[in-house]
């Protein structure tokens, strides 16, 4: 890690996730964790024992949440960026979960050698946001990394999400929900079917701010769309379904 990255540094923030469960440090400036990692987290369903590929894991947020609620499952994650990776490894150390938690440094085109021939019962994502094309790029790197389409765009990210997973597995990703079309075309050119797409509301009313998408590889159950999650109420305050989910680790279903 670079001597102005340290953990222990001014540049670096040790911030509460559910509730204080989880003490998660991460970058003062630049990418940072928000809701989206744990909203992803929350809505994996799973079997015991169940192998989970978290691609872009950054500093570890949704795989850590994961394993908060779910003990009995392992998580690898992938991270292009070194600083953060290194995060992601120190968190799992932190919340002593590294016995469950691999972070593996590399991209996703090729991927890792380490990742190569083997496959996962469950890929959980949160894609760069943003095409180049019709958005400007963050200044700090880390947000310009973890929010910008880059040699990878989406749809080569889904192909490769689709590709870690094993025969039936599922695939769960969050994303803005304006880029809901661009998802559910690529999602109908790919070998995954089931598909339900979840709505996230900032308040009752609002137009969804965030879609949680899932998908089985191999199935051809037709798409399902379902209610929807509000996060706030009218004064702002969390719902009692998102104060479940954000601090206590509750699951979204």
């Amino acid at each position: 890690m670079n001597d102005s990255f340290l953990p222990d540094s001014a540049d670096i923030s040790r911030d509460a996730f559910l509730g204080g469960r989880l003490l998660l440090r991460q970058p003062v400036r630049g990418y940072r964790a928000g809701i989206d990692p744990v909203l992803l987290a929350a809505s994996v369903q799973a079997r015991p024992g169940q192998t989970v590929l978290d691609l872009g894991c950054g500093i570890g947020t949704a795989g850590l949440c994961l394993l908060a609620r779910r003990p009995d499952m392992t998580v690898t994650g992938i991270e292009l960026q070194p600083d953060l990776a290194d995060l992601a490894r120190r968190n799992a150390r932190d919340n002593r979960m590294e016995d469950r938690f691999t972070v593996i440094e590399g991209s996703l085109a090729p991927p890792p050698a380490t990742l190569a021939g083997r496959t996962f019962d469950q890929v959980i994502t949160n894609p760069p946001w943003y095409d180049p094309a019709t958005h400007r790029a963050p200044a700090a790197t880390t947000s310009r990394i973890g929010h910008m389409e880059g040699d990878i765009d989406l749809a080569a990210w889904l192909k490769a999400a689709t590709a870690a997973l094993a025969p039936k597995g599922r695939l769960t990703v969050i994303h803005r929900a304006d880029r809901l079309g661009d998802l559910l075309t690529i999602l109908g050119k790919l070998a995954v079917g089931a598909i339900r797409i979840r709505p996230i509301h900032p308040k009752p009313g609002r137009p969804a701010i965030r879609v949680l998408i899932s998908a089985r590889k191999g199935a051809r159950t037709p798409l399902e769309l379902a209610a929807g999650l509000v996060l706030h109420d009218e004064g702002g305050t969390y719902g009692a379904a998102a104060d479940s989910i954000l601090r206590h680790g509750a699951a979204l279903d």
